[in-house]
């Protein structure tokens, strides 16, 4: 890949080490870390960013940038622009639904996956059709009324009564810096097709081919094998058919 500078914003904390990609969700911005940060440090050197449209990052009139397949590729290009080899990947909300579909295609790129709090992620095959009427009227709304609908949503931290008070004001001071017509492209063009629940089904299909090839090239002159990749782990330990199903088992990389 040729290296070029990245489109999202990003900041990277902590001492070299092993590095961690945090990536938050909808309607939030860095200081959803805010309260992890040194804790994360001292054992990792996480790379916090932000989501287009949101707090520091652009908010481009290509609405093509906002796919979830355009985030995975602005991944990796942050991955090359720091000249990291593999890393921990951490996704929120839709962070998690946009971090997961990386894994899944950058496998080799990723050491382990960490997910929370996400509807998007693992959502049922009708789930854009669910979500895109509420996302479209959102969308109008933000584009006709600007930082009012904003300060109106019901995710504005400023309606928080349990935050802790450092990440409230931090998230307060990011939301305003949250580009409306960033926001509802967001919401129109990544949100609905957030999930990767179909996504995992398809990849399933090729596990017993996956583990073959593991078991041929882990294999050492003792017998005994390696651990298992990080595609392997994260296809073994999620059970998800086709969108009609349920899921069985929440997907991790253990």
């Amino acid at each position: 890949m040729t290296r070029r500078q990245p489109l999202l914003y990003f900041e990277v904390h902590g001492e070299p080490g092993p590095y961690l990609l945090l990536v938050h969700g909808f309607l939030s911005s860095r200081a959803h870390w805010i309260l992890n940060l040194e804790a994360l440090s001292a054992n990792f050197c996480p790379v916090v960013i932000e989501l287009l449209g949101h707090a520091r990052s652009p908010a481009p009139d290509d609405t093509s940038a906002y796919s979830p397949d355009s985030y995975v590729a602005e991944f990796e290009v942050i991955r090359h622009f720091l000249g990291i080899d593999r890393w921990f990947v951490c996704g929120q909300s839709l962070g998690a639904a946009l971090t997961l579909r990386y894994s899944l295609e950058h496998p080799e790129s990723v050491i382990a996956q960490v997910f929370t709090n996400s509807n998007s992620a693992l959502a049922g095959g009708d789930w854009a059709k669910r979500v895109m009427p509420i996302m479209e009227a959102q969308a109008q709304q933000l584009e006709r009324d600007g930082r009012a609908a904003l300060d109106k949503h019901p995710f504005a931290p400023t309606r928080s009564r349990r935050l802790p008070r450092a990440a409230k004001e931090a998230l307060i001071a990011d939301y305003a810096l949250h580009n409306p017509i960033g926001i509802a492209r967001t919401a129109v063009h990544t949100i609905p097709y957030s999930s990767v629940r179909d996504l995992i089904a398809a990849r399933r299909y090729r596990l017993s081919w996956w583990q073959a090839i593991e078991r041929k090239a882990s294999a050492n002159k003792d017998g005994s094998r390696s651990a298992p990749s990080p595609a392997s782990r994260l296809l073994t330990s999620t059970r998800v058919t086709p969108s009609t199903s349920k899921t069985r088992r929440a997907s991790t990389l253990r």
